[in-house]
C-alpha cells in the first residue's frame, strides 16, 4: 500500500501546477533550534499559534493537538486531570520530547523518563512547534518519534487579558494575564487557576465509583532585558501545583485514599548574543517535577526528578542561503523513588554531555538541504552518534516536495537501572536506536483555495529495553524489532474569510516487537500485534463558520479505529480490543465590542460512551459558558 501511494504521489508532484504565493513567510523553530523559513524545511514540521488553539474551546493543550495534529495519538484515563500521553507516529509516548520554552520537561523520576501532558492548560501558550520523525540529531535521546515544542507568551505588546467560564461537573476555569514592553525590558505574566469536582475514571462499579475532582493552579513568567543593540538577558518560569483524586483499578477496593499530589517547576535564563554574522546564545535551564502519591490503603510514596541543563547554542550565516548551527549540551539528571521491590528508597544520577553541527545550505537553485551529525555521551551507557539528511525541492511557487532520513536514539532510565532487583552490570544496557525516513508534498491549490499536505513514514527502532519474562523479568536489550509506518494527510479548505474546513486524516500500520517478540509471551497477550491505544485510521475535520452578527461556530469531528490495549488484574491482564469511537464538538463565540467575547463550548455533543484506555470512563457530554476579554 506504501508503494501504491508513492507512485500517487509523485503523480500529484508532477501533474498539479498552482501559484504559492509567500506574501508572509512562516517562520519555525523547531526543525534546526533557530529561526527558519517554513518553506526550505525539509522535515515534517507542523505549528499552532495562539488563536488556533484558543478557538480550538479546550482546557488542556493535549486536547487541542488531537484535534488539530495529523500524526498522533491523544489518550487520557479518565477525566480531567488523569493520565494522558501524546505518541507520535505510533510509538509509545516515551519516544517524544517535550519542551516548554527550550526546557525539557520528561521527569526523570518516572519508569520510562516520559512527560505526561495531564497538567499542560491552553492559557499562556503562544506557539506549538510538533517535529516529526527521529531527531535526536538536534534534541539529543529520547526525539524517535518526534519533538513537542511548547513556547509561552512574551510581553512583546501591551495585552491584559482575563477569562472566565464555569460549566458541567463544576468546573470552573480562571485565566488572568498580563504583558508589556517598555523601554529595554518586557515581561509577561499569567495565573491559572482550574477547578473540577470531575467524573469517576473508572467505569466498573459505577453505583460505587466516586467523582475524581482535580484542581490545577499554574504560573506562567517571561521577562526580558534588552542590553544593547547587540544582547538580550531573558528568563521564563512555568510552575504548577495540581491534586487529583484517581480510581484504584483493582475492583472491590476503596477509591477514597487514591491521590497525587503534583508540583511541576521549570525555569531558563539566557544571554544572546548577535555580532555581525555570528549569533550565540548560553543557557541555564531547570527541571523539578515532585509528585506525593497515596494508594488505597492511604499509604504514601513520594517520587522526585530533577534536572539542569547547561547549553550553549551557535550559528554562523555564510550568506542568506548558507548557515551553519552548533551546539553544547550538558544534561544532569538525578531522581529519588522507591524501588518495586525492595521498596527502599533510592537515589540515582545520570550525566549526558553533548555536541551537535547542523548544516543548512542551497545545493541549487530551488532546492534546500540540511546535514547534521551529533554526538552523545552517557555518563554509563557512553558515547554514540546520530545524524539526519533533509531535502526540500521547491516545484513552483506554490509547491514543494520534501524528504527526510534521520537516526534516534533513547538512553537506558534511572529506574532501568534499578528496576526490582538492581540489574547485575548497568554498563551492559545499551541505547535502543532508531532509523526514521520520510518524503512529503505539499502544495496550495488556488482554484479551490485550499492547503494539501500529503506525507508518508517508516520508524522502526531495535536494542529496546524490555523486562521480558524470557529474561527473568530484568530489563536488558532485546532482539525485539518495532515499526511504524504510515500515511499523514493534511487539508485546509478556505471559502472565504467566514468558512473553511480542515480535514486531518492517519493510517498507522505498528508492530510491537516489545511486546510481542518474547518467547514466553502468552496467548492471552499481543492478540493484535499493533502498538497500544494507536489507531490504525484515524481522522478529524472541524468546520468553522462565522455569520454576518458576529455569531462563530466551529464544529469538529473526530474518528478513531479500534485499538489494542493491556488488560490489568480485573481480568488476569489478558490484552482486549477496545472499541472505535466517533466524538463531536461544538463551539459558539461571540464577537463583542471593545475586544470581548462570550462562548459556549459542548464537548462530546451526542453523549457517546468510548475508552481510550481499558476500564477508564471517557467524559460525558459536558458545557462550559465563559466570558473572554482583552485590555
Amino acid at each position: 500500500m506504501i508503494l501504491r501511494l508513492s507512485i500517487i504521489l509523485v503523480y500529484l508532484v508532477l501533474s498539479v501546477k498552482t501559484s504559492f504565493a509567500e506574501d508572509i513567510p512562516i517562520i519555525v523553530i523547531a526543525p534546526s533550534k533557530i529561526n527558519q523559513s517554513y518553506s526550505t524545511v525539509g522535515t515534517s514540521v507542523t505549528s499552532l499559534n495562539n488563536k488556533e488553539i484558543q478557538e480550538n474551546g479546550k482546557f488542556f493543550l493535549g486536547e487541542v493537538l488531537n484535534d488539530n495534529l495529523p500524526g498522533m495519538n491523544y489518550f487520557r484515563s479518565g477525566g480531567y486531570g488523569t493520565v494522558s500521553g501524546v505518541q507520535l507516529r505510533g510509538l509509545p509516548k516515551r519516544y517524544s520530547t517535550v519542551y516548554i520554552d527550550g526546557v525539557k520537561m520528561s521527569d526523570p523520576s518516572s519508569s520510562d523518563n516520559s512527560f505526561y501532558f495531564s497538567n499542560i492548560m491552553t492559557s499562556s501558550i503562544d506557539k506549538v512547534e510538533i517535529l516529526r520523525g527521529s531527531n535526536s540529531s538536534i534534541y539529543g535521546s529520547g526525539a524517535i518519534g518526534g519533538v513537542i515544542n511548547i513556547f509561552t507568551k512574551k510581553g512583546d505588546y501591551k495585552e491584559t487579558k482575563i477569562n472566565l467560564s464555569g460549566g458541567s461537573n463544576r468546573t470552573d476555569n480562571l485565566d488572568f494575564s498580563t504583558g508589556n514592553s517598555y523601554g529595554n525590558h518586557s515581561y509577561f505574566i499569567g495565573i491559572n487557576k482550574f477547578n473540577t469536582d470531575g467524573i469517576s475514571a473508572m467505569n466498573d462499579e459505577k453505583p460505587t465509583n466516586d467523582d475524581d475532582s482535580y484542581k490545577n493552579e499554574s504560573l506562567i513568567a517571561n521577562y526580558s532585558y534588552q542590553i544593547n543593540n547587540d544582547s538580550i538577558l531573558s528568563g521564563s518560569l512555568r510552575y504548577s501545583d495540581s491534586f487529583l483524586n484517581y480510581d484504584e483499578v483493582t475492583s472491590g477496593r476503596t477509591d477514597e485514599n487514591n491521590s497525587t499530589d503534583d508540583d511541576e517547576l521549570s525555569y531558563s535564563l539566557s544571554l544572546k548574543l548577535n555580532k555581525d554574522k555570528f549569533n550565540h546564545t548560553l543557557s541555564y535551564n531547570y527541571t523539578g517535577i515532585d509528585r506525593a502519591t497515596k494508594n488505597y490503603l492511604n499509604n504514601s510514596k513520594n517520587y522526585y526528578g530533577y534536572r539542569d541543563s547547561i547549553n550553549y547554542i551557535g550559528n554562523y550565516n555564510f550568506d542568506l542561503d548558507t548557515k551553519i548551527v552548533f551546539g553544547l549540551e550538558n544534561e544532569f539528571d538525578r531522581a529519588k523513588f522507591q524501588k518495586d521491590w525492595p521498596t527502599d528508597y533510592l537515589e540515582s544520577d545520570e550525566a549526558i554531555y553533548s555536541q551537535f553541527l547542523d548544516l543548512q545550505f542551497r545545493p541549487a537553485e530551488n532546492l534546500y538541504s540540511t546535514l547534521g551529525l551529533r554526538r552523545d555521551d552517557h555518563t554509563t551507557a557512553g558515547a554514540y552518534n546520530t545524524g539526519r539528511i533533509t531535502l526540500a525541492y521547491k516545484i513552483d511557487g506554490n509547491s514543494k516536495i520534501r524528504s527526510s532520513y534521520g537516526t534516534g536514539l533513547r538512553y537506558p532510565t534511572l529506574y532501568d537501572y534499578f528496576y526490582g532487583t538492581v540489574v547485575s552490570k548497568k554498563e551492559d544496557l545499551a541505547p535502543e536506536k532508531s532509523k526514521s525516513f520520510d518524503i512529503g508534498y505539499e502544495t496550495k491549490l488556488d482554484e479551490i483555495n485550499t492547503d494539501l499536505i500529503i506525507s508518508l513514514y517508516k520508524i522502526e527502532y531495535d536494542d529496546a529495553l524490555e523486562g521480558w519474562q524470557s529474561n527473568g523479568w530484568k530489563i536488558q536489550n532485546t532482539t525485539a524489532q518495532i515499526e511504524s509506518k504510515g500515511i499523514e494527510i493534511e487539508a485546509l479548505y478556505k471559502k472565504s474569510n467566514k468558512f473553511n474546513v480542515s480535514l486531518n486524516y492517519n493510517y498507522t500500520d505498528t508492530y510491537d516487537g516489545a511486546d510481542c517478540d518474547d518467547p514466553n509471551v502468552g496467548s492471552t497477550s499481543c492478540i493484535d500485534e499493533s502498538m497500544v491505544r494507536v489507531p490504525r485510521h484515524s481522522s478529524n475535520v472541524n468546520l468553522s463558520y462565522k455569520t454576518k452578527n458576529n455569531l462563530k461556530n466551529i464544529l469538529s469531528l473526530k474518528y478513531n479505529g479500534e485499538v489494542r490495549d493491556y488488560g490489568n488484574g480485573n481480568n488476569s491482564f489478558a490484552d482486549v480490543i477496545l472499541d472505535e469511537y466517533f466524538t463531536a464538538d461544538y463551539s459558539l463565540k461571540y464577537d463583542l465590542l471593545n475586544n470581548g467575547e462570550i462562548y459556549m463550548d459542548i464537548n462530546n455533543v451526542f453523549n457517546n460512551n468510548y475508552e481510550q484506555a481499558f476500564m477508564y470512563s471517557s467524559m460525558e457530554r459536558n458545557i462550559n459558558i465563559g466570558f473572554r476579554k482583552i485590555y
